[in-house]
């Protein structure tokens, strides 16, 4: 009775293994997600989950009021690969840029870029959902407390105008 019990334990532990095996194997490799991602809009597009976490949030014309406006799709800047580039960079003025991945799990990735001491310039969230990976979050100096509110309609204008090239491009 024990080595058939001990036979069923083995067996269990091989399906498990074979399982685990097989789920990781399904999941997208990050790098070859990201050069895809950054090679075409169509696709870029097809990978971001709309709205994002984190609203964009603008300063009100007081200059007191923050208000809140949802990260859509026509608010995004299509990103290429010299956006995910991981450089230090120190300029002749004294300030260091630094990009690179801040958090690189097997289920996580995060990407900033910015100089060093000050807020990053742009944060960028991944995450691996049902195998495969999707943006989920950004930050962009594109929205920062900086842009007056009433400025907006035009930096999206611009927005489009720069993705239209890009995925013409890159479609």
């Amino acid at each position: 009775m024990k080595a058939i019990h001990f036979v069923f334990c083995l067996f269990a532990v091989f399906q498990l293994a074979t399982a685990s095996g097989r789920a990781t194997a399904a999941n997208e490799d990050f790098r070859t997600f990201l050069r895809k991602f950054t090679s075409s809009a169509s696709f870029q597009y097809s990978r971001i989950q709309f709205p994002l976490k984190s609203p964009i949030v603008l300063l009100e014309e007081d200059g007191e009021k923050e208000r809140t406006f949802p990260f859509t799709r026509d608010k995004w800047a299509l990103l290429g690969e010299d956006a995910f580039k991981e450089e230090h960079i120190t300029e002749e003025e004294g300030g260091t840029y630094i990009s690179h991945f801040t958090v690189d799990t097997a289920e996580r990735k995060e990407f900033e870029a910015g100089y060093e001491e000050s807020e990053s310039s742009l944060r960028v969230v991944f995450e691996l959902i049902g195998g495969k990976w999707y943006l989920t979050d950004c930050y962009t100096d594109w929205y920062n407390f900086d842009l007056p509110i009433n400025e907006l309609p035009e930096t999206i204008s611009t927005i489009a105008e720069e993705n239209k090239a890009f995925e013409e491009m890159h479609p």
